[in-house]
């Protein structure tokens, strides 16, 4: 009996040795990052891959392959196809998907945008921002809600935005993007070719008037350069632009409304107006002295091209960081032109810092793979592998970091990535970001702004277009027909011209939409405290 007893001693301790050792050997293969099963029925792929490198933290399915449709505004980089195969050979790994990266082009981007959002597309991320009318979307319904999907699908980017910075961009309540990170001004400032100002003893363009005589002077020293760059998108650069500078708006205001920062709840009628008569008479003199093309409305190159190749001399308006990133491209082409800038606050006195809703990311409410979706861009943004290839290419291929700065490979028409090619200012991550020696420049900028930064009062706000929806539509068309020849200075007789605008305007329903623009505006300024 004794004996029986010991050999059932004996079997339990070596049950108990063998149980032990397969713990052991779990709990190292955990401690190697490799995959186990979480609590639910999902799949948790937390850890690192082969290489060391971090990959998702995220506790989802993945065990059906999928391929993500990713959709970014602007032109697509000449080498996105190697960026896109090498995300793709990581993400087959990291999350068992692959991404398709699409572009719009910068031509009618606007309506090829609406129409991914409104016709049932396959798309699964899609860029956002205040331009892109990212509040009335989310509003209408377009996109998802992330907020129970953020922390379970991508718990590591949840955590690495500031919790003020998802407040900001809730939309009733609820977060629909997700913001970019990057402190930066995207405020408006003149850009011009400083060579050709040194060179012909032009004034430095700090307000209307002195910008003004730099065009001339260039148009009557530089015959060969058109002076000012427009394009095809009259109402952002010239009309937005324009407005404010010279009109200090609180914001882009559409519709033909207007309101200062110093007074917002005084918001007013702008179209029609004797205001407006005499902007459209500057937009026309600026034409009529040959500053920029009557050909403006079909152009396709993009402005800054225009800087870059010196077709053209000068932009009412750009931003610091942009204006930088042009600025590097055109001396890699051109080692012995200059381009300036100076930003509207420093004349103004006031510049308001960019809001989160400015960059970010959405899952359109069609997506079937939102999830993974999520998961991948926690990678684009958090994974530094990711991070630095999608913004700037392949190391010693694209670009080189030299004393701790980028350095373009190349020129811009060699290299087929430069920096930041796929317009990926929304997944920018401080952490991982590297300038140009340039950039110190754009720092001592936003250096400056910081000294006079206010609020930005006005992205916040969210109109809700349902109940005049049609109305919006046709007005949409009037404007491109009517308002767009008046600003590119096509219209020979400008205040018959602006009659007629008004009249078609009015027509299209413009009353009825500026009253409930102007109720619902009101109404957002009383209650965040703005008014």
């Amino acid at each position: 009996m004794v004996g029986k007893q010991k050999k059932v001693l004996h079997l339990f301790i070596s049950l108990v040795l063998v149980l032990t050792l397969l713990a052991a050997c779990s709990n190292n293969s955990k401690t190697n990052n490799e995959p186990s099963p979480a609590p639910s029925k999902s799949t948790t792929t937390e850890g690192t891959n082969a290489e060391g490198n971090e990959s998702s933290s995220s506790g989802i399915d993945t065990s059906e392959r999928v391929e993500l449709q990713f959709y970014m505004l602007g032109n697509a980089p000449k080498d996105l196809d190697k960026v896109e195969a090498q995300v793709n050979e990581w993400l087959l790994e990291d999350l068992n998907a692959t991404v398709k990266f699409n572009y719009t082009t910068w031509t009618d981007w606007d309506q090829k945008y609406r129409l991914l959002l409104s016709t049932g597309q396959d798309v699964d991320l899609i860029f956002t921002a205040e331009w892109t009318q990212y509040q009335q979307y989310a509003k209408n319904g377009a996109f998802m809600r992330l907020d129970e999907l953020l922390p379970v699908a991508a718990p590591k980017l949840y955590e690495f935005v500031p919790q003020d910075m998802w407040e900001a961009v809730k939309i009733d309540g609820n977060i629909y993007t997700v913001p970019a990170t990057y402190k930066e001004y995207v405020t408006g400032g003149f850009v011009w070719r400083e060579d050709l100002r040194v060179k012909h003893n032009l004034p430095k363009p700090v307000d209307i008037e002195t910008f003004e005589a730099y065009l001339a002077g260039i148009k009557q020293n530089e015959p060969n350069i058109q002076p000012l760059a427009v394009g095809q998108d009259v109402g952002a650069t010239l009309e937005d632009a324009y407005l404010d500078f010279q009109r200090q708006r609180v914001g882009a205001m559409p519709y033909g409304l207007h309101a200062s920062y110093s007074d917002p709840s005084n918001i007013v009628g702008y179209w029609g107006s004797e205001e407006h008569l005499t902007d459209l008479k500057r937009y026309k003199s600026w034409a009529d002295n040959g500053y920029f093309s009557k050909n403006e409305l079909n152009e396709t190159d993009g402005n800054q091209d225009k800087l870059t190749n010196g077709t053209a001399a000068a932009m009412l308006s750009d931003n610091p960081t942009r204006y930088n990133s042009v600025l590097n491209q055109m001396k890699a082409l051109h080692p012995d032109w200059d381009l300036a800038y100076h930003p509207y606050g420093l004349t103004l006195g006031y510049a308001t810092p960019v809001h989160p809703i400015h960059n970010g990311f959405a899952v359109p409410k069609n997506s079937k793979k939102a999830e993974r979706a999520l998961a991948f861009y926690e990678l684009m943004v958090t994974d530094k592998r990711y991070n630095l290839l999608t913004q700037y290419g392949f190391e010693d291929v694209n670009y080189t970091v030299e004393d701790g700065y980028y350095k373009m490979i190349g020129d811009n028409t060699t290299n087929g990535f430069v920096r930041e090619a796929m317009n990926g200012w929304a997944w920018r991550n401080p952490e991982y970001m590297i300038f140009e020696p340039s950039y110190d420049g754009v720092e001592a900028i936003f250096n400056e702004l910081d000294k006079i930064q206010v609020p930005d009062i006005y992205t916040g706000f969210a109109e809700d277009y349902t109940p005049y929806q049609a109305e919006r539509a046709a007005l949409e068309q009037v404007e491109k027909q009517y308002l767009y020849p008046l600003m590119a200075g096509l219209v020979d007789d400008v205040e018959d011209g602006l009659k007629t605008f008004m009249e078609k305007a009015n027509q299209a329903g413009l009353e009825k939409i500026q009253e409930s623009y102007k109720q619902q505006w009101l109404q957002y300024l009383q209650e965040s405290g703005h008014n």
